[in-house]
């Protein structure tokens, strides 16, 4: 019994120390396991290493440089823009440009023996007519951060970015740079779109003009405000629309951008094949304007302006001796479509191309601004500019029919109410204020229309602009809004960029004077300044009886295949309504004798003014006119302003006269062009 006691007892201690015997032995087992398997890892870890350094490793050096990639912009082919019958005005055509890009390795000296290298190149193979682009100008192109002279300047931009040097190469000048590749590492010859003008100047103002973006994002004119709050979407040297309807329809001109994709490296240099996304083509306008009768108007004022310089003295002429300029705008009646706007002296706006030299924009500063719409200084030299008028002149006058409008409107002035007109008319105190009629003429007993006809100042002074003086509640704002109503004061509603609302004096002279003096002055034309768009549209209201008609100059856009995209429509901004005889006395009255006109075939109604008019210490005279044609079914009306022209009868309404023969016939005033026979249905 105590044996077998003593046995388990002894069973009974065996079992612990098997049981530890065996955790230390499996203990064991997973450390080797664990061992074999780090030193498994590292040896898999050894041997990839060493196939990636000896087996992949050129192959993975280059993949390690391709880790980005770079957009370019590619600026579409720019829309192009025909007149009324589609005919060419300003088209886009291709043209061999040179980018440089910077390459990999290349030392500063290789940049700048390369700026030098080009300079040679332009000077010899280029176009002579031009002035060669020198090595400062090409290596501040080229953009590598430093001069000719190897000294710090403005930090690079992106060097995988191609800068353009130079467009319109010269067959001479892509065969070398082509023949030469090698030797001129970094540049690039590649195809691009230019603007080309018709050599004509067909409306050059109104079409306006392109210049680079970079340019045009850093100019403080209002108009231009749009380029500085889109960054992303331009080339640096990419041209824009910067006036006219280029810069007023830039988007739809322009297009829509396309890429060159660029495979680049930690460097930002280009490592690879690049991938290209074709840009969309801008569309067409077709404008409003007709070429001929375009070309008429400028022809016609250009003539005018060198018979009047070259008149003898002693006539009517020689008074307008002094005029160096001359504008118009031709507008139909019921559309307010501009067939013709002209400023002349005009100019080749193909000038802007590839850059502007100094010297030949000092020959265009006075002449590139559309001064039908804005003010435009005499192109005379700068001593002289202070002298002479500027396109924003008084309209005289021709303010006279929307005068007796305001008299008779406000129930100051009957239709018919007879005047007695002594050359002269008195008023304020003691009559120390004086108004008189041209060469001091009496007209005698006069009517409204009678009154119109003869021009007489002392009748607008006297039943107008005093009666709203003495009988009108605020008649300086009454005044104001009745101009207003009818174009003048503010902007013609056109959208062209720069648009000038013209300049009026009458609140400023009601406060140095009583108000009595700037409603007198005002009511023959003598207190503001209006542009010749504005004009144009109070005339087209005259003729249509108060509708004010936006100024139109696209009738379509057509996308660069010629599909249709939009049309416009005659679009009315405002009308005033007034008793039918009211328009009948102001129409009777537009029929005063103006030189040119002698056997027109057509029946016309106008008006034409001589402003006077202090400049430079001197009173100058400018000849104003305004008119419509035909007198029973008007169709189109037309402003003219020749600064310092002497007489509007004279100075100006023989450009009219030319300007609506020129309509008639190119596309008529019954809607068939003059000496066209109708066709029969």
């Amino acid at each position: 019994m105590r044996r077998k006691e003593l046995g388990m007892e002894h069973s009974h201690l065996e079992d612990p120390q098997k049981k530890e015997t065996q955790k230390r032995r499996q203990f064991s087992i997973r450390i080797n396991v664990f061992f074999f398997c780090i030193f498994s890892l590292f040896s898999i870890l050894i041997i990839r290493l060493a196939f990636l350094q000896f087996v992949e490793g050129k192959e993975l050096a280059a993949l390690e440089k391709q880790y980005s990639k770079r957009d370019i912009t590619i600026s579409p082919i720019r829309g192009n823009i025909f007149d009324r019958n589609s005919s060419p005005i300003a088209s886009t055509t291709s043209t061999m440009s040179v980018s440089y890009r910077i390459e990999p390795g290349q030392t500063k000296d290789q940049k700048i023996a390369l700026a030098r290298k080009l300079a040679d190149i332009f000077a010899q193979y280029g176009d002579n007519a031009k002035a060669p682009i020198t090595a400062e100008e090409i290596i501040k192109k080229m953009d590598v951060g430093f001069d000719l002279e190897g000294k710090e300047t403005k930090s690079p931009t992106y060097t995988f970015w191609p800068r353009r040097i130079k467009s319109g190469l010269s067959k001479k000048e892509i065969a070398y740079m082509s023949e030469h590749r090698d030797e001129l590492l970094g540049l690039e010859v590649s195809e691009e779109s230019t603007r080309v003008y018709d050599s004509r100047n067909i409306a050059v103002h109104l079409v306006g003009y392109l210049r680079p973006y970079s340019t045009a994002s850093n100019q403080k004119a209002t108009w231009l405000q749009r380029y500085k709050t889109d960054e992303t979407s331009y080339l640096n040297d990419e041209y824009v629309g910067f006036d006219g309807l280029e810069l007023m329809y830039q988007d739809e001109l322009r297009g829509k951008n396309g890429s060159r994709t660029y495979p680049i490296n930690n460097k930002e240099q280009i490592v690879g094949q690049v991938e290209v996304t074709p840009p969309v083509k801008g569309n067409n306008l077709f404008l409003t304007i007709q070429k001929d009768v375009q070309l008429a108007a400028q022809q016609a004022i250009t003539d005018h302006l060198s018979m009047l310089r070259n008149n003898p003295p002693n006539n009517f002429y020689a008074l307008g001796g002094r005029a160096v300029a001359g504008y118009a705008v031709a507008m139909e009646v019921d559309t307010g479509k501009v067939v013709a706007m002209a400023s002349m002296p005009d100019y080749d706006p193909n000038v802007w191309t590839g850059g502007i030299q100094p010297d030949e924009y000092a020959k265009i500063e006075n002449r590139y601004t559309n001064g039908t719409i804005r003010e435009r200084v005499p192109d005379l030299p700068k001593d002289q500019i202070p002298k002479h008028p500027s396109s924003l002149v008084p309209p005289g006058s021709t303010l006279k029919p929307l005068t007796v409008m305001v008299g008779m409107a406000e129930g100051i002035l009957g239709p018919y109410e007879p005047y007695q007109d002594n050359g002269i008319y008195y008023y304020g105190k003691d009559n120390s204020g004086r108004v008189r009629n041209s060469d001091n003429k009496a007209y005698g007993r006069l009517t409204v229309s009678s009154a119109l006809e003869h021009s007489s100042n002392t009748f607008m002074a006297a039943m107008v602009g005093n009666r709203l003086f003495s009988m009108v509640k605020n008649p300086v704002d009454v005044w104001d809004s009745y101009m207003k109503k009818f174009g003048l004061g503010v902007t013609t509603g056109s959208g062209l960029p720069g648009e000038s609302a013209g300049v009026s004096y009458y609140y400023e002279n009601t406060q140095k004077y009583k108000a009595q003096f700037p409603l007198i002055n005002a009511s023959f034309g003598q207190e503001a300044r209006y542009t010749v768009l504005q004009l144009a549209q109070y005339t087209t209201m005259l003729a249509n009886k108060g509708k004010r008609y936006k100024p139109q100059f696209v009738n379509e856009i057509r996308t660069y295949e010629g599909e249709l995209v939009k049309t416009f429509e005659p679009e009315i901004l405002s009308e005033e309504k007034f008793s039918d005889t009211y328009w009948n006395v102001i129409k009777e009255g537009m029929k005063s004798r103006v030189d040119g006109f002698d056997g027109v075939p057509y029946s016309f109604v106008r008006k034409t003014g001589t402003s006077e008019q202090d400049v430079g210490g001197k009173r100058i005279d400018n000849a104003v006119f305004v008119g419509y044609a035909p007198a029973e079914n008007p169709k189109l009306a037309i402003a003219v302003v020749v600064p310092e022209g002497g007489f509007g009868a004279y100075g100006a309404a023989p450009i009219a006269r030319k300007i609506f023969d020129a309509y008639d016939q190119y596309i008529g005033f019954n809607g068939v062009p003059k000496g066209t026979p109708e066709m029969t249905p």
